[in-house]
Formats: structure tokens, sequence, C-alpha cells
């Protein structure tokens, strides 16, 4: 037996039983610390189409009380399209997927919830916090429990200033096969340099119905898209092709904002500079920053940014269910 010919293919076998059996376990793991809504866990046995929903919006982006009003608003969207929302957080050290109505509202109302990235996720978990995940978070964890579309409104990017500060969103785009629809990255941040990061790291940009990068509550950036795509059927038609090629990154798809919605181009510029000013005076830095200049932006705009912000989140929604229902469609 010991000089058998077959000895190399019955030692490969094993290794492959071994391999399965470890990849198996750490499946098991992971269904273990995640919780998915039951309603989701349906949906995706029955390859129905599911959208992921940020939870970062509700705790950290929008005041009260639209910050829920709209959270259910996004869910309500997703349902008359006929998709289950899968709106994510962290409850109780549980990173769960497809939040109850009593969960969001405990993190609409709540005011010690902590905002998470996916570096926090581990400290999370380990002791049992309540938190809000941002889009890195939020991409890691749908991606993990098969998942496939997620709208948000702007993913973060790199930011102004000298320090080389960029936000944990852009890798995870970079290692993550994701459908991640939204409005560009926050008009806060550094819109050139965010650019030339995705492009440097291999994301695919996509214009939906548009040939440059939305500029978050402006539908101009002057940024250019890697393709524009005026469907949902020609977004997956790309996304498979990245599966099949083996590549790992997300599809940014970009929307722009509601016309009817845009903020005036004369009143973005004046109204920034004063509230990164103020952020500079206050020394508010790190992962305070966005959430500030996004709640200061809407003050000296006397809500304009805040009518955008919902706009564009409501309209993401809609094209990421479309999406998510063309992906489960027949081929």
């Amino acid at each position: 037996m010991l000089g058998s010919p077959h000895l190399p293919l019955i030692n490969a076998a094993f290794a492959d039983v071994a391999i399965a059996h470890i990849y198996l376990n750490s499946l098991m793991l992971e269904r273990n610390l995640l919780s998915v809504g039951s309603h989701v866990e349906a949906a995706l046995g029955a390859k129905k189409p599911v959208v992921a929903l940020e939870s970062t919006v509700i705790a950290h982006g929008l005041p009260r009380p639209r910050n829920l009003e709209t959270a259910l608003r996004l869910e309500q969207i997703m349902r008359e399209e006929g998709v289950t929302p899968a709106t994510i957080a962290v409850i109780d050290g549980k990173l769960c997927v497809g939040l109850e109505e009593h969960q969001i509202e405990f993190l609409a109302n709540s005011v010690d919830i902590k905002k998470l990235s996916t570096r926090d996720l581990a400290i999370a978990v380990a002791r049992g916090w309540n938190g809000a995940t941002t889009v890195a978070a939020t991409t890691w964890i749908a991606h993990r429990a098969g998942i496939s579309v997620f709208a948000t409104g702007g993913i973060g990017g790199v930011h102004r200033g000298s320090l080389p500060d960029v936000s944990a969103d852009l890798p995870e785009l970079a290692r993550t096969p994701m459908i991640v629809v939204c409005s560009g990255a926050k008009m806060v941040l550094d819109l050139p340099a965010t650019r030339e990061w995705l492009e440097t790291h291999s994301v695919t940009v996509v214009g939906y119905g548009c040939d440059e990068m939305p500029a978050f509550y402006s539908r101009v950036s002057g940024l250019s898209v890697d393709v524009r795509c005026d469907s949902p059927v020609e977004i997956v038609q790309i996304f498979k092709t990245q599966r099949e090629l083996g590549l790992r990154s997300a599809l940014l798809v970009t929307v722009p904002v509601p016309s009817e919605a845009e903020v005036p181009a004369e009143l973005l510029p004046q109204t920034l500079d004063q509230s990164l000013d103020d952020a500079r005076k206050e020394k508010i830095t790190g992962r305070d920053l966005t959430p500030f200049l996004l709640a200061r932006l809407a003050e000296l705009s006397e809500g304009a940014t805040l009518r955008a912000n919902i706009a564009l989140l409501e309209n993401n929604a809609r094209v990421a269910a479309l999406i998510a229902r063309t992906l489960c469609a027949p081929s």
C-alpha cells in the first residue's frame, strides 16, 4: 500500500476533505455569529432578491425623527419593488442581518450607539456592543450573509488635508465582491483623491445614467466614470463577468441625486467652507468628522442638504432593488 501509485490521489482526497471540513466549520462559526432575520433567510434560500442597507445613517447620519422615518421608508421602497430589505447592525454583540422594526427604532432613538467599521466588529462582538455599521462593516457582513447588492447614500473616501486619512470603506470595496449603489463619495471629502484611490485599487466605477461620478448633493463632479450603464441588465452583466474573471473588488454603481433635490451649485462651496472651518475650530476629527460636517451643512443650507440626502437615499434604494431583481431573474 505504501508504494501504491494511487497514494498521492488518496492523500489529495483526504486533504480536500480536511479543507472542506475546516471550511464548513468556519461557515458554522460565522452562522453562529450572524443573526440572519427569518425573512432574509427565507428570501436567500429561495434565491429571491435581497438588498442590504447600512445603519450608520440611522444612528449617526440623519437627525431625529427623520432618521427613523427614512429607515422605514427605505425598507418600504424595497418591499414595493418585490425585494427583501436587510438592514444591518450589531445588536448585543450579534451581527444582525435584517433588523426588525423595533430594532430599527432602538438604533434611531438611543444615544449610545457605537459607529462600527470593519476593524471594530471583533471588539463589538466580544464585548456585546450595540452599534451601527458603516459602509465598510455593512459590506463585510452582507457578503458573508450571502447578499450581493447593497444600497447606501455616499461612501467614505480620502479626507481633505495633508494627513493621509482614508476611510475603511475604500479598502473594503477593493476586496469584497458586491454591487454597491451610492451617489458617489460624500462631498465633504477630497473627491479627486477618492476617485484616484478607486482607480488605483481596481474598483470599477459605473455611472448609472450619467457620464461622470456624482458628488453626493450635486449631480456633477468633473470626475469620470469607467463606464456608463443605463439599465440594471447592463450592471448585472458587468458584475457577473467580474465574478467569472475571478476579480474580487466591488462594482461601485454611482447614481446622481434626483434633479429636483440637487443642492444649488452656488450654495455648496460657501456652506462647505464654513462647515470645515467650524470643524477645525472645534477640533473634530476621525470618525466624528463626517457626521459633524453633514449636520452642519444641513443647518447652514437651511435643510437643503438634508432633503437632498433623503432623496438620494430613496432613489438609490429603488435602483438597488431593480438591480437585485435583475440579478435574481432566470437567465
